[in-house]
Parts: C-alpha cells; structure tokens; sequence
C-alpha cells in the first residue's frame, strides 16, 4: 500500500496479488455476465473499504468518478492549459457558475463558446465541444460528457448549479443587474444603465492591471487558471518531499544516538562481548532496528549526515514559503480575471441585447 498526498486530496493505492497461494484461485472482478454490480468482488472490496473508512470517521466517496485516464502528453498539455479539453472543462465551468438551472445551462453554453447536444432519451445524454474547435474542423466530433469525467455528467452538472444557487464559492464584490423586466421609467432605466457601467468598469481597470486586453480576457483567464493549478501540484509534491526528509532526519537522529552501542559491540569478543549485550540488550535491539532502517532508506550506503539533511529541508522549507506567496498571486489573479471575464461579457450581452430592442423599435416605426 502506497499513500498518496501529491495531490489537492490524500489517496491511498492498494495493489495485492490477485491468485490466492492456498488453493490458486483468483479474484475476478465479475464472476459471469449475469452478476449486478452490487454483486461482484470488486464491488464488495470497495463496500468494505467504505465501512472501514466510515468507521474510522474518515471521507468516504458516494460515487467515485468515472473520467478516463490520459495520455503523458495531454496531461502536460492540461497542466500548461493547452489542452482542448482543459478549456472546455473550464468553459463549462464558468457555464455552470452563472445558470440558474440545468435548461439555463444549455442555453448560455454558447455564449461561452461551448456547444452543446442534449437528448434525454439517449444513453448518451451530453455532449460538449468547443466552437473554435468546429470552426478550425468542421469534422470534429462532440465529446460525451463522461469522457471529461463524472463532474459534468448530467445529474452531476445539475448538482454543481445547486450548490452555486446556494453558496457561491467565489462570490464578486459587485455583479452586473440583469433587466429581467421593463424598468418603471426612464430614470431607474439610467440608473442601472450607470452601476452596469461603473461595474464593467472595474472589470476592465482589473484587467488593465494584468496588462490584459479584453478580447484576450477569455485566454488569459483560463491560462491564469492552469498556472495556478501547476503551482498547486508543485506546492504539494514540495510538501511531500519535505515530509520524506523528516521521515528520513528522524531516522538518522534515531541512529545517531545508539550507533556507538553497535561499534562498542564490534571492537569486544569473548565474555566481555556476552557480558556487554547482556547489559545493553535494550540498547542493541533498537540500534538493530534502526540500522535495518537506515539500510532500507539508503541502499547504496552513502548516508548523509544529521547537518546536511537539516539544511536541505531548510532550503526546501525557504522554497516552500516563497512558492506560497506566488501561488496566493497566482490563486488571486485566476479569480479576478475569471470575475472580470464574467461581468465584461455579461455587460456585452446585455448591451448587444439593448441594442436589438433598439432596432426592433426602429421597424416597427418604420
């Protein structure tokens, strides 16, 4: 069993030999094509597992995910944000922030540059692409929900626009008003018309501090986002590197403090060596524990010492703390580009809205 903690959350692999060394029988994941998931092995294994945690009080998954794995490449084309998929994950995401329901949803896909096929009655229910993927080939296929993974299948997306409706992760200090109906005269009418303004604003002095442009707003954000992400993944592997070195540091300390019991061994022979592990029996137990450790730990038997390991995990502690602080700039700048990205575009369309009703009235005056 390997414990995991390079990532936002601790796992745990298991791998075990699947032949039994009693009888030769083997685990198999189903037994025939007639077993119900809730009867096979695999399943049972996970259900234990699961009372196990919940025992032990621990975070138990309802229903793991069911993404697929990737390619080395697309995972370094995702960590960088170049990945087709890594935007349209992040396109959906923003879809998912402003709906205020599941047909909301898949009406403002578009405007995010997401387009979207939804049948119900089809196994495959959802399907995503980009737009700028259609346009640079027309012969680009839509990708099933569940290919990008179990948080934007239907009922899962459903979900996520709940939680946003109840408790927003993330909430701007300042929102474009929607004109949901006529305003009463011509007054409130200006009055809006001025806080969406001063609201789009600030969306575009936030962006300007970034030196960004606004119809890069969309790339930069999503970049933004990448980057912050790939700071994470680097701040976690650090940690972990770290708490290796003290695993190791205390270990060597350990070492240290009872190797001259072993040496004293060494340097006697006859009664005098008998007599000596008589009287330091405890002593030489755990200098041979802590050896075997120290063997284990260092194969090649190049064993640095107590100052050096100590002043590597210093330097990593001073790494740590100086990679803390960008990644809060990072965190930050993902989150208001992201903000701004939001209230610009949905002061465009509101415009662009505004805009439409003008010229409906101009032919009906016509």
């Amino acid at each position: 069993m390997a414990c995991h903690i390079d990532k936002e959350h601790t796992h745990l692999h298991c791998v075990f030999n699947n032949t039994n060394c009693i009888d030769g029988r083997t685990f198999e994941t189903h037994e025939n094509r007639r077993t119900t998931k809730q009867d096979r092995s695999f399943q049972k294994l996970m259900n234990i597992t699961d009372e196990v945690c919940k025992r032990h009080h621990l975070y138990v998954i309802e229903r793991p995910e069911m993404g697929k794995g990737k390619s080395h490449w697309e995972w370094d084309m995702s960590r960088q944000g170049l990945s087709w998929k890594a935007k349209l994950k992040y396109a959906i995401d923003q879809v998912i922030k402003v709906s205020e329901n599941f047909e909301d949803f898949l009406a403002k896909c578009a405007d995010f540059g997401v387009l979207v096929e939804y049948d119900p009655d089809h196994k495959i229910d959802l399907k995503f692409m980009l737009a700028e993927q259609k346009e640079r080939n027309p012969r680009a296929k839509y990708t099933r929900s569940r290919t990008l993974g179990w948080f934007y299948e239907t009922e899962q997306i459903k979900s996520r626009i709940a939680q946003y409706q109840g408790c927003m992760v993330y909430v701007p200090r300042s929102k474009i008003r929607a004109i949901t109906k006529k305003p009463e005269n011509k007054f409130v009418q200006d009055a809006i018309d001025r806080g969406n303004m001063k609201v789009a604003s600030i969306a575009k002095n936030i962006i300007a501090e970034y030196g960004v442009e606004p119809e890069e707003i969309r790339n930069a954000a999503i970049s933004a986002y990448a980057h912050s992400r790939g700071l994470l993944s680097k701040l976690n592997n650090l940690k972990t590197e770290i708490e290796d070195l003290e695993v190791k540091l205390n270990v060597l300390r350990k070492y240290r403090e009872v190797k001259h019991y072993g040496e004293e061994l060494k340097a006697l022979s006859g009664r005098a060596e008998k007599k000596y592990k008589e009287s330091h029996s405890y002593e030489l137990s755990e200098y041979g524990k802590v050896r075997t450790k120290v063997l284990e730990l260092y194969p090649s038997g190049h064993i640095p010492t107590v100052e050096n390991l100590e002043k590597s995990i210093k330097a990593l502690r001073d790494k740590l703390t100086a990679m803390n602080t960008e990644f809060d700039q990072a965190d930050k700048k993902a989150r208001e580009l992201a903000d701004a990205q939001r209230t610009i575009e949905e002061y465009l369309r509101q415009e662009q809205s505004r805009d439409q009703q003008k010229k409906r009235k101009r032919n009906d005056l016509e």
